[in-house]
């Protein structure tokens, strides 16, 4: 069943006076604009227009998918209360428009949550551009829409979407003070472990400034690493440039396609040191996402996903349990260990948690794709015997692996809710998520704002750990990638 978020909001210059509304359907996913809906709406009250734009948005949502679920989010506490059914509509002008939300999609697919007005800049400046345009005696007209840029949307926590519509909104506004309030929310000086000084004056513009340009180009912004300061990539070997044959993106060997990713340094690493001093918005929850160790398929490099023999940890695999345990154990930051529910993770974060003293939680959310009719087979004899449909696979996330496997779109949304429900419960600690491939690029990408084709461009090795750094304002950062120094 799809799901979606809607923001909406409505505005009068005079309550009642020149009125608007405006909506916008989000992908809770990715952060991602499906629809925007604005309207000026001639003399009308606050409370009239806002809940004109909830019927826009609402309406905008069914038209996309009838079945979705729809979490609506908006800075009209009285709205939100009296269509949760908790607080009772006594204003006649109210009751025919409530009664016309309630009916535009099933009750039980639809729920609302108050947020406040600066996280629903997007339909805030709809609203506001409807209403503008029926003093210019028009009607707002999406062609000339400056909403998605000029309000950066209020998206899921780890997704960049909403860091890099600040970005891009600060460097249209020419940078100074716009540019530095951007960079802070796009960035954090914050290290995995602790936090840097924060430089003042001309520095600390010029830091913002520089970091903004990072950010905007979708890059990792911090250098730190789990253990240490970032060491400078080696020289990408051949096929880093995804020019060469890709491989299965979520076999249990990983990727053949390496990419300077994969010698364990951060992501992006640049020559500064922390970007992006802004104002203190508390402690990250830093998920530190540990790979599964080797079972008897990786090596061979074959399909191992959630619908094929559930192996367990091989000798080699157990050893690299029992490293990564140890190397954990002297950083002595990990508060939780949560894993996928499939043997080979569990056994591997069981090693660590009875070295750290921690039980193990488990989430289903966490576990590999299915690949179907693919699982136990080499990429080589995938392409053998469904040529047609790899080639589908490797073109399109929406398209899945032969026999009713799972798509990359699929894994996304499953991925992107439980590392929702994982924030929820554990805001501002540092908790380690063991899981397999898919899940934790899928983190990286989702965090850098990257397209799902990045998927086939990173490498990440049994055993490995990466780390992804969220903000309270829903910015993430990634502190690593695919460090393995602990297995040397």
């Amino acid at each position: 069943m799809p799901r979606f978020v809607v923001e909406a909001d409505g505005g009068s210059r005079g309550n009642p006076g020149p009125a608007g509304y405006g909506a916008v359907v989000l992908d809770p996913a990715t952060g991602e604009t499906l629809a925007e809906r604005a309207e000026f709406i001639g003399v009308a009250t606050n409370n009239v227009a806002e809940y004109k734009g909830l019927i826009a948005g609402l309406t905008a949502a069914r038209e996309l998918a009838p079945d979705a679920t729809v979490l609506v989010r908006m800075d009209s506490k009285l709205v939100v209360e009296q269509m949760s059914g908790r607080w009772k509509i006594k204003h006649p002008d109210m009751k025919p428009l409530a009664a016309r939300a309630a009916k535009i999609l099933p009750r039980a697919q639809v729920t609302y949550e108050w947020i406040p007005r600066e996280r629903n800049k997007h339909a805030d400046r709809l609203a506001n551009e409807a209403m503008d345009a029926g003093k210019r005696g028009e009607q707002w007209e999406p062609s000339r829409s400056t909403a998605f840029a000029a309000a950066p949307p209020a998206g899921p926590p780890g997704d960049a979407a909403k860091g890099a519509a600040a970005v891009r909104a600060a460097m249209a506004s020419g940078g100074g003070t716009g540019t530095r309030a951007a960079a802070a929310a796009g960035t954090g000086a914050d290290t995995l472990f602790g936090a840097t000084d924060a430089p003042s004056g001309d520095a600390q513009a010029r830091a913002a400034e520089a970091a903004a340009v990072r950010a905007a180009s979708a890059v990792a912004r911090d250098t730190d690493t789990l253990f240490g300061a970032a060491e400078a990539p080696a020289e990408a070997p051949a096929g880093a440039d995804g020019t060469g044959p890709r491989p299965a993106a979520g076999s249990d060997g990983g990727h053949a396609t390496r990419t300077a990713a994969g010698t364990g340094t951060a992501a992006g690493t640049g020559t500064g040191t922390g970007t992006g001093w802004g104002p203190d918005m508390g402690a990250p929850a830093t998920f530190v996402l540990l790979r599964h160790g080797e079972t008897a398929l990786t090596p061979q490099k074959r399909f191992s996903g959630s619908g094929g023999t559930d192996p367990e940890l091989s000798p080699a695999g157990r050893r690299q349990a029992a490293a990564v345990a140890e190397a954990l154990a002297a950083r002595g930051t990990v508060q939780a260990v949560v894993s996928s529910p499939l043997r080979r993770c569990r056994e591997t974060a069981q090693a660590v948690a009875d070295r750290l003293g921690l039980p193990v939680a488990v989430e289903e959310g966490l576990r590999e794709t299915d690949f179907g009719a693919w699982e136990g087979l080499t990429f080589a004899e995938v392409r053998e015997r469904f040529p047609d449909d790899l080639q589908a696979w490797l073109d399109s996330p929406k398209a899945a692996p032969t026999g009713g496997g799972e798509s990359f779109t699929a894994v996304t949304r499953r991925v992107s809710a439980a590392r929702d429900r994982l924030l929820s419960a554990h805001a501002g600690r540092t908790v380690l998520l063991v899981t397999h491939v898919t899940p934790v690029k899928t983190l990286v990408r989702l965090a850098l704002g990257a397209p799902p084709e990045s998927l086939f461009k990173m490498e990440l090795s049994a055993a490995s750990l990466s780390a992804v750094a969220y903000y309270a304002d829903g910015n993430a950062s990634v502190r690593l990638l695919n460090d393995t120094s602990h297995l040397r």
